[in-house]
């Protein structure tokens, strides 16, 4: 029988998804691959990928993006160590993360696009699948693909679970719909003990949560991603080797013009110096490099192999490569933090040894931020001119560099074996 807030929802989410559409699709057409499997949204799978998930027992993992799919990567490695014989599913909803999802498929990982938590819908790839457990990364928890995969008995979890301070408002406003929501999951494992408090608050079972660390901090466990070598990209770009680099990791619109206008600031007194731009979403390579153009800069592209002249600026308008390029890097500045977007992962260029400086806009990662900013493990800035500052600070002390990186890798320890401890909790409690 389905609870009267789940029929509500069932009522409300439907006309709210007519009424998202038009920008949905617009988005989805900009994006690109907006046709890519988009029948696999409403649980029409080939014939081909049909035979690979249907009644298998699989483990379903969803993931939303890129970020959320290289936990699950991660988390699904350290599984497969453990136990050789799972296979499993990974749903995703962009097609950037669907694309990383791709690049590891094998006979024990079929990745697939999340369906519309319509509830026929839903009800017909439950149906097909008939998941062994369902495991939720980080944020993303659809009422009807919970309930249904219980209904079929499968135990469901979040794990690494995030509660964003605006979400966490939106939730405590509808505690009555939040809480039964995640109440119907069988656990939530949490990446800092002071989590508890606030998914308490919202009305979670306490006897549900447990405090494992985040799998993204985790610098213990295999990397999700097989880390490359893009030092002889840069050499055939003519940059030397000791040339300091900056590098802009996941940038917003807006943001890209503000790095360049620093690097020609910073670049009269270092003309090594070399700039390298990754924009969150890589479809803006375009515009980004008109940008770059206009302000008087020589641009390389990621995705254009001839260069005959060295360039000013490197543009990486790919997917999946940022973590390797952090090692290319001397300074990185965390994208999304001047925009006021909520920040991109600080703890990824720490463990790739490079100090970080972001804006002051990080609610994504508050906790994590915190944490750096009191152990002087990180800079935070307030506008362009701050932020020339603090880069010029760091390319002039090797040492400040160096003793900022490692104040951030001991922060980074209380997570130090969260996926190792997620794996167990998962092999006790929901795989059982």
């Amino acid at each position: 029988m389905i609870s009267p807030v789940r029929f509500l929802y069932n009522v409300v989410f439907p006309m709210a998804v007519l009424l998202m559409l038009p920008s949905f699709l617009v988005r989805m057409i900009r994006r690109g691959k907006y046709r890519h499997k988009f029948g696999q949204r409403f649980g029409i799978y080939s014939p081909g990928v049909r035979e690979k998930i249907a009644g298998t027992g699989r483990v379903w993992l969803h993931a939303v993006s890129v970020g959320e799919v290289n936990i699950a990567l991660k988390l699904i490695q350290a599984l497969r160590d453990a136990d050789p014989s799972l296979v499993f599913i990974l749903s995703t909803t962009t097609s950037t993360g669907f694309k990383v999802a791709a690049s590891r498929k094998s006979p024990w990982l079929e990745p697939i696009y999340n369906p519309l938590d319509f509830l026929p819908v839903v009800r017909r790839v439950m149906q097909t699948i008939r998941p062994r457990a369902l495991i939720l990364v980080e944020a993303e928890v659809w009422p009807n693909v919970v309930c249904e995969a219980r209904r079929l008995g499968a135990k469901a979890v979040l794990v690494n679970a995030r509660l964003s301070p605006r979400s966490e408002k939106r939730f405590r406003a509808a505690r009555m719909i939040a809480a039964p929501l995640f109440n119907q999951l069988d656990a939530l494992y949490l990446q800092e003990p002071e989590d508890i408090a606030r998914w308490t608050a919202l009305g979670v079972r306490q006897d549900k949560l447990h405090v494992t660390g985040s799998i993204k901090f985790d610098d213990s466990a295999a990397a999700a991603r097989p880390i490359r070598n893009f030092r002889p990209v840069l050499d055939a770009l003519g940059v030397p080797v000791d040339a300091p680099v900056l590098l802009g990791g996941s940038t917003f619109e807006g943001e890209e013009e503000i790095l360049a206008r620093v690097f020609l600031q910073l670049r009269k007194s270092r003309p090594d110096l070399f700039l390298i731009l990754v924009p969150r979403h890589h479809e803006r390579g375009d515009a980004v490099a008109r940008q770059m153009e206009r302000l008087g800069l020589k641009v390389a592209r990621r995705t254009q192999s001839e260069q005959r002249t060295r360039p000013d600026v490197l543009l990486v308008d790919t997917t999946g490569e940022l973590v390797s390029w952090y090692l290319c890097a001397t300074v990185v500045f965390m994208g999304k933090s001047l925009c006021g977007r909520g920040g991109q992962n600080p703890a990824e260029p720490l463990a790739a040894g490079v100090p970080v400086v972001f804006g002051p806009h990080m609610r994504n990662f508050a906790s994590l931020v915190q944490g750096l900013l009191r152990n002087q493990a990180a800079m935070e800035i307030s506008d362009e001119a701050t932020l020339q500052v603090a880069v010029e600070s760091l390319l002039s002390s090797p040492e400040k560099r160096n003793a900022m990186v490692r104040r951030g890798v001991k922060c980074l320890e209380i997570h130090r074996g969260a996926t190792d401890r997620t794996v167990s909790l998962l092999r006790e409690n929901a795989f059982s």
